[in-house]
């Protein structure tokens, strides 16, 4: 009977490290829960998963790292999203792999309401995620770098 739960045991650990981040980041694709840091701080600012239908991938906040009691939402967008709580908010979408990079969607920026071109691209194995908006060109924009969390 020791040994029937010790394997059961072992066949758990197996499992469990199969799903782990490593086995996620080595499977290059960028769906799964990132960590947003502040370019301008340094600071995690909100988790996002990013999920994929139909070949496009898409991103929505799960989390916001703010004080206790603090609920931000979307003052400054327009439409549908127009003062919507920016956790369950989506805040990239449209992208589809070409080459090593996800290409031709957009990002929200909650803090200012505006749509700009959007490209990621995998990095340190899949740990990070370089994510860049833009307007026009892409080397006329600003990038931040996600952490993998799952």
């Amino acid at each position: 009977m020791h040994m029937l739960k010790r394997s059961a045991a072992l066949a758990i650990a197996v499992v469990a490290a199969s799903v782990s981040p490593a086995a996620w980041a080595n499977d290059g694709s960028p769906v799964g829960l990132w960590k947003n840091i502040d370019d301008a701080t340094g600071k995690p600012r909100a988790l996002i998963r990013i999920s994929e239908s139909h070949g496009t991938l898409q991103g929505r906040v799960e989390k916001v790292f703010l004080r206790p009691n603090e609920s931000p939402t979307c003052t400054k967008c327009k439409g549908a999203s127009k003062d919507a709580p920016v956790v369950g908010l989506v805040i990239l979408s449209g992208l589809k792999k070409e080459g090593g990079d996800y290409r031709g969607g957009q990002i929200l920026d909650p803090d200012n309401g505006k749509f700009y071109s959007s490209k990621v691209r995998l990095m340190d194995g899949g740990k990070k995620l370089e994510v860049r908006g833009y307007i026009g060109v892409s080397f006329l924009g600003r990038s931040q770098f996600w952490q993998r969390q799952e």
